[in-house]
């Protein structure tokens, strides 16, 4: 069963947010969460049905730090389309 706490953030970038204005949120969440279970947790937590989610995996990049070599984290986003005229608290702050 997903939890609330598997969403990371909502995703704040230049083109998640030309998105925001047809109905799409972008949602970063834990490598592990489906389809089926961010469909439930809107549903629960926010009481919203989306109307459709697609996903990508997001593969962490393998970068350099003072000659060493260091890999960012792997992360799973979300395109979450809601439906029109639909609020998330998560929004309105």
């Amino acid at each position: 069963m997903a939890d609330i706490t598997d969403i990371k953030s909502i995703l704040y970038t230049e083109k998640s947010l030309s998105l925001q204005e047809s109905g799409v949120l972008v949602v970063q969440t834990a490598t592990n969460v489906s389809k089926n279970q961010l469909k439930e947790i809107f549903k629960e937590y926010f009481g919203i049905t989306p109307l459709r989610i697609n996903s990508l995996r997001q593969e962490g990049k393998v970068k350099r730090f003072r000659g060493k070599i260091g890999q960012r984290a792997s992360f799973k986003k979300f395109y979450v389309k809601i439906p029109e005229g639909a609020k998330l608290d998560a929004l309105s702050v």
